[in-house]
């Protein structure tokens, strides 16, 4: 069993005790907060809480997380587009809808679990039993190229080439409105939400140093179709900070419109290139991820 305590800050003053917990503690799913309240395992100034209570600023905070029960991931025959693969490392064009790697409320059906059956015993370990080969991830509904490594030594190298953000990585997006320059570059640190975890935010305090370079390829009447240069790589970072600037990826839920007229799932964003330093051979390779079709036909789509 694991002890949290919390002191209230200012920021959550007057707030639901579960959304407090969920803010702070961003690890633990909204079900099993409100299981740990319900079962009177949350105490607020050594008093039992309830559902509704509020927190202000100053209570102390008091709950016991469960040791956690590490799942057993299984391999599953499920066909991967493999745009390259050696002894070292392969590249995957991700489709749209799977989740790279298992996590609460997806333990089956995601990259991982392909891999698994694909390469057998040669994937990474680095990242854990969780998480093997993996050493990036895209979101679940972004599509495009992923790299795997088979083995510790292609792992650290890419690791390292990742850190010091000397891997190309080239993305293409359909974004909402019409951007009137050719090009821009949004600098903006990128952090967690300060209330909801599960967020991204430009408008943190310590946030991480994040650049975007776009680049327009295409105008149409109500949206734009751009490039994306990253030069760092931050969770949800194009998406973040294309909003930020007024211009959302099309699509998405979270930082766009909540509805789009063209019934997507989820954000029209496309991890097109990647390009890297081989670790073993110590050349440079880049590979290109084509466009999946619902974008190529979204682009052909004259209410766009």
């Amino acid at each position: 069993m694991e002890q949290n305590d919390y002191v209230v800050e200012e920021q959550f003053d007057g707030i639901r005790i579960d959304k407090c917990i969920a803010a702070v503690f961003d690890h633990l799913s909204r079900s099993y907060i409100q299981r740990i309240i319900k079962e009177e395992k949350v105490t607020v100034n050594n008093m039992i809480c309830k559902a509704n209570d509020k927190v202000h600023t100053g209570d102390c905070l008091s709950f016991c997380v469960e040791d956690p029960v590490e799942p057993e991931i299984l391999a599953e025959n499920i066909p991967l587009d493999i745009l390259y693969e050696d002894h070292d490392l392969l590249i995957v064009n991700k489709p749209k809808g799977m989740v790279v790697h298992p996590a609460p409320g997806h333990y089956s059906n995601t990259l991982v679990n392909a891999l698994m059956y694909h390469c057998k015993n040669d994937l990474s370990g680095i990242n854990g039993v969780m998480r093997p080969g993996i050493v990036h991830r895209i979101d679940m509904d972004t599509t495009g190229s992923i790299l795997v490594c088979k083995n510790d030594l292609a792992h650290n190298s890419i690791a390292a080439q990742l850190k010091e953000h000397s891997i190309t990585r080239v993305y293409e997006a359909i974004v909402d409105g019409v951007i009137t320059e050719d090009g821009g570059t949004v600098d903006h640190i990128i952090g967690r939400h300060p209330v909801d975890r599960k967020k991204m935010s430009v408008n943190v305090r310590n946030g991480k140093h994040a650049v975007t370079h776009y680049t327009v390829l295409q105008r149409f009447q109500n949206h734009t179709y751009i490039e994306c240069r990253l030069e760092t790589g931050r969770t949800h970072q194009i998406r973040v900070h294309m909003a930020s600037i007024g211009h959302p990826v099309l699509g998405d839920e979270i930082y766009g419109r909540q509805k789009n007229p063209y019934h997507l799932q989820g954000q029209t964003l496309h991890a097109k290139t990647i390009g890297f330093i081989h670790p073993r051979t110590n050349q440079y390779m880049e590979f290109e991820a084509p466009l999946p079709a619902y974008f190529v036909e979204l682009l052909k789509n004259s209410t766009l």
